[in-house]
Parts: C-alpha cells; sequence; structure tokens
C-alpha cells in the first residue's frame, strides 16, 4: 500500500509539472501583443520595446518558463503588470475569499449528497428514486448562471432575502458573510449535489450486482442492511472520488459564479487579468487552479487505496 502511495504522489507532481507548461504555453499563445494591450495605441515604438525588454519578452520562452516555475516554487508569482503590486499579496485574500464559497458549498453538498445516493439506492424504483433522478437531471441540464440569475430574481429582487451582489471584506463577520454569500453557495450546492448525488446512487447499485451481494440477499438479509453494512463499504472509493472530483470542481469552476456574483475571489481576479492581459495574474491564477484539481485528486486515489481492505491488509 505504501509503494502504492508513493506512486500516486510521484504521479501527481508528474502531472502539476506538466499543468505549469501547458499554463506557460497558453498564456504564450495568447493573440495579440501584451505590451501594446498594456501600454494602449498612443504608445510609440521605443516605449513598447523598452516595455518588452522589461517584461523579459526577448528572451526565449523555455529560459522565461523555468525562471517563472523556479520563482513559483519559491513563493514568488511575479508583479502585476497593471498596478506593479506582488501577485501574491493581491490574490491571498482572494484565495480564501474562495475557499470560504467552495467550503461554504461543501458543508452543505457533501452530507446531502451522500446521504440521499444512499437513499435512493435503497429504494430503487420507488418514488423517491424517480423524483430524485428527475431533479438531479434537471439541476445537472441547467448552466450554472441561468441558475444563479433565477436565484437573485427570487431571493434578492423580488423576496429581498439576500444581496444580489455578494462583496466581502476582512473585516465582516462571520454570519454576516454566511448570509452575502449565501446566494453563491446555494448556487454551487445545486449543482454538486446533483452530480454527487447521481454518482453515489450509481456507486452503490454496481456493487449490488456483485456474487457476495447476491448470497447476502439469499441468505435473508434485508435491502438496507445489506447495503449499509457489505455494499456501500466496498463502493466508498469511487464515492471518494466522485466526492473530490466536485470539491475540485467547486474551487476551480467558480469563475462564473464569481462574476456573476461580483464575488472577490481568485475567479474574478484571473477574468480581470484576462480582460487586462496580465500575464502574471493569469499564470498565478492558473496555477492556484491546477494545482488545487491535481492536490485533490491525488488525495482521492490515496484514500481510495486505503479504504480498499485488499491493500490495507496483506494477504
Amino acid at each position: 500500500m505504501l509503494r502504492l502511495i508513493l506512486t500516486r504522489i510521484f504521479l501527481g507532481c508528474l502531472t502539476l509539472f506538466a499543468v505549469t507548461i501547458l499554463i506557460f504555453a497558453a498564456t504564450e499563445i495568447l493573440p495579440g501583443d501584451v505590451a501594446s494591450a498594456i501600454l494602449g495605441q498612443g504608445a510609440t515604438p521605443e516605449t513598447l520595446a523598452a516595455f518588452r525588454i522589461e517584461l523579459g519578452l526577448d528572451r526565449s520562452a523555455y529560459v522565461r518558463y523555468f525562471e517563472w516555475l523556479s520563482n513559483a516554487l519559491q513563493g514568488d508569482l511575479g508583479v502585476a503588470l497593471t498596478n506593479k503590486r506582488e501577485v501574491l499579496a493581491t490574490i491571498t485574500p482572494r484565495l480564501i475569499n474562495t475557499l470560504f464559497l467552495a467550503g461554504y458549498a461543501a458543508a452543505i453538498a457533501v452530507p446531502i449528497a451522500i446521504f440521499f445516493g444512499i437513499v435512493t439506492a435503497i429504494n430503487e424504483g420507488k418514488w423517491i428514486d424517480r423524483a430524485a433522478n428527475i431533479v438531479t437531471l434537471g439541476a445537472i441540464s441547467v448552466p450554472e448562471f441561468f441558475i444563479a440569475y433565477i436565484l437573485i430574481f427570487v431571493f434578492a429582487t423580488k423576496l429581498g432575502w439576500f444581496p444580489s451582489l455578494s462583496t466581502v471584506y476582512s473585516d465582516m463577520g462571520f454570519w454576516q458573510k454566511l448570509h452575502v454569500v449565501a446566494l453563491p453557495s446555494i448556487t454551487l450546492t445545486m449543482l454538486v449535489t446533483a452530480h454527487m448525488l447521481r454518482m453515489t446512487r450509481a456507486s452503490v447499485l454496481a456493487i449490488m450486482s456483485q456474487p457476495y451481494i447476491e448470497m447476502a440477499f439469499l441468505k435473508g438479509l434485508p435491502r438496507n442492511r445489506v447495503i449499509l453494512h457489505h455494499a456501500l463499504p466496498n463502493a466508498a472509493a469511487p464515492i471518494i472520488s466522485v466526492v473530490a472530483l466536485n470539491l475540485a470542481y467547486l474551487i476551480v469552476g467558480v469563475v462564473v459564479i464569481e462574476v456573476v456574483f461580483v464575488y472577490p475571489g481568485v475567479g474574478q481576479y484571473m477574468v480581470d487579468g484576462v480582460s487586462k492581459r496580465d500575464l502574471p495574474v493569469i499564470q498565478a491564477c492558473a496555477l492556484i487552479f491546477g494545482g488545487t484539481f491535481v492536490l485533490l485528486n491525488t488525495v482521492a486515489d490515496i484514500l481510495s487505496i486505503m479504504v480498499n481492505p485488499l491493500l490495507r491488509h496483506s494477504r
């Protein structure tokens, strides 16, 4: 088991290295000239040439890549081109805001999804199973920005229960922040809950077709006991993978939600960086998103190995 865990960690690091190459290459092939986009059309050729040298664009791409990677490993994400502020100092409070929003949604979505996924598996074919399938399929099919605008129209405009803009700041109290961030967290909860519920149900039902489950039914055990004591422990590995994938989505996929609710997170910061062609900001945000996705999937792989009885105990 230790060898498998070390292998997963190594593969995670290798994947993250590949992600850094893709991030740098993607920013390199962006259309247009960075210096012209930042300085504007009124810049003289001499000014543009001097600014390109200042940005290091006169050097080879691979030299700039390894310099950027080395600095990133040391915690230096560069300086923003627009305001000359350190990206790390600017992105840290925004990352905290994004993690707060993701944690808020996950605290609601994960227990609900796993609980109702198990309930629908126990009651396969009954009315609660059919109702859950209809609701979750509808939630998955609707784009997240459409759900966000519907919630704003109903709960902010018509009822006035929540603010339409989720503006938070460092001095805001915890309960006040929960109230302000309620609508974007509900939007994310609806999306990930539907996916996790369906995958949890599918994982449990897939185990139900195994021979030892059929033997348990032949012995006269009730369906709920068979699922809870025999099927669920063996379905834990795919459920962990689904939860990790959706937790990664809560952090990586919040860009649209943060833009809709003008939430000061990493996603909003990345959109601002793209609109201003601020390459250090774009690279830093993409690195955080990619690193988070790789980290959560690596942790899910390790946990899946640890909960597997065949790997946990020597034969």
